[in-house]
């Protein structure tokens, strides 16, 4: 006799959200991973490129880092706007302008006249991408029941790894085969394509409610966040924890390119599959962490990247490629855990306070990812490797403070990390 199966959850009624196993879930957590992949892709694509960015324009190395820092700057700038956009227009629909606008804008980029022309369009870039995690979270918590929350943020978490692997891995090999501007013209079509994909399947949004506050409301509900000392040391740790990750590896390109390494730019890309071993640390991180509890582990993740930096600074290549993947265990790690615990700090403005965490984030990429640079153009990779454990110290002494924070009285539901890896 056939075994029977379970049907499956029925579709929700309008005012209901949409259920685990149902086919609305299905559709609307596939397309997250479109959207966090597209999104990372974008952004990203152009970090291995900028040795050849530097030789082909003549820049310093923090000159070609503007194609990074512009892009994310801007992005950082945008996360604070896009939420209060969103709540006016809806968050489906800013979703699917921000993905079509970063693809074309990444397909200008490829045929730029210039690089002050490349330069704008990736600034207009970050400033479009900052449509898609600014209202991620909300778009799924709006539309999925609490239970099945978690899950479908881990989808676009883990769209988010994969896309800013693959989109520098995909532009590395392709500029090595065809030079840089078509490594940026398959990027930017394969972003459009994930955004038609998002369009497609992302599920019209149901429970949305139009928001009618003003920006004195928002300006308002920002100034308990900054008042509370655990999150400033949050904010502090995610912008210098992020400026050495972006550091490491804006100019990693350029150290081993060159002498006494003279690897392929393809070869160069392929470090950028260390991003798995990121996605690993990431979910042990953060599970050691609701288990031992976040004040006993987070500087657990920093002091490694501190490790990594300086076994980075060692001549033989083993041990460069050794400190990199450690420096990105400890990253993952430490982001893992900050982001979580900002959201548990947060309470009831936890999207304000998780908008502020991105800021400071995405805002370390750009104002310390520039200023390693100088670090590289001054010092070299023995510069760079300074530079970044001078960083990393800052930060364990942050993750020293933060033990010493008072716990919140009342700890909402634990719910694992929910920003963008």
């Amino acid at each position: 006799m056939p075994r029977s199966h379970p049907p499956p959850p029925p579709e929700p009624s309008a005012d209901l959200p949409l259920a685990k196993g149902s086919a609305g879930y299905r559709r609307l957590t596939l397309a997250m991973l479109f959207a966090g992949f597209s999104t990372f892709s974008l952004l990203y694509a152009v970090q291995p490129l900028l040795p050849l960015f530097a030789r082909d324009y003549g820049l310093s190395a923090e000159g070609a880092s503007l194609a990074v820092s512009l892009a994310t700057g801007p992005l950082a700038i945008g996360i604070l706007v896009a939420g209060f956009v969103s709540d006016r227009i809806g968050r489906r629909p800013l979703m699917i302008a921000a993905m079509f606008a970063a693809g074309l804008l990444t397909l200008a980029v490829a045929v730029a006249p210039g690089w002050y022309a490349l330069l704008a369009l990736r600034l207009l870039t970050g400033l479009a991408l900052a449509g898609v995690p600014a209202v991620a979270m909300a778009y799924v918590s709006e539309e999925v029941d609490v239970a099945s929350v978690g899950s479908a943020m881990g989808l676009y978490i883990g769209g988010s790894g994969l896309g800013g692997m693959g989109g520098r891995l995909v532009a590395s090999v392709v500029a090595d085969l065809a030079g840089w501007r078509w490594a940026l013209a398959v990027v930017g079509l394969a972003g459009l394509a994930m955004a038609e994909a998002f369009r497609r399947l992302a599920p019209p949004s149901r429970r949305f409610v139009a928001g009618t506050g003003g920006l004195g409301a928002v300006v308002g509900a920002v100034r308990p966040l900054f008042a509370d000392p655990g999150l400033r040391l949050l904010y502090m740790e995610s912008f210098l924890v992020m400026g050495i990750f972006v550091t490491i590896f804006n100019y990693v390109g350029f150290h081993l390119l060159g002498a006494p390494y003279h690897l392929s730019q393809a070869t160069v890309g392929a470090i950028f599959l260390i991003y798995i071993l990121g996605s690993i640390s990431s979910a042990w991180f953060g599970g050691l962490a609701g288990r031992v509890g976040r004040r006993r582990i987070f500087p657990i993740p920093v002091a490694v990247i501190l490790i990594g930096v300086a076994l980075s600074a060692a001549r033989p290549l083993v041990a460069v490629i050794a400190g990199i993947a450690i420096v990105t265990i400890g990253f993952f790690g430490a982001h893992s855990i900050a982001s979580a615990w900002v959201g548990r700090r947060g309470a009831a403005a936890r999207g304000q306070a998780a908008a502020w965490y991105l800021f400071f984030y995405y805002a370390g990429s750009s104002v310390l990812g520039t200023a390693g640079g100088i670090a590289w153009t001054r010092g070299g990779w023995p510069g760079v490797s300074l530079y970044c454990g001078g960083l990393a110290l800052a930060a364990l002494i942050g993750a020293a403070l933060l033990t010493r924070v008072r716990p919140l009285a009342v700890e909402p539901p634990d719910d694992g990390p929910t920003l963008p890896l």
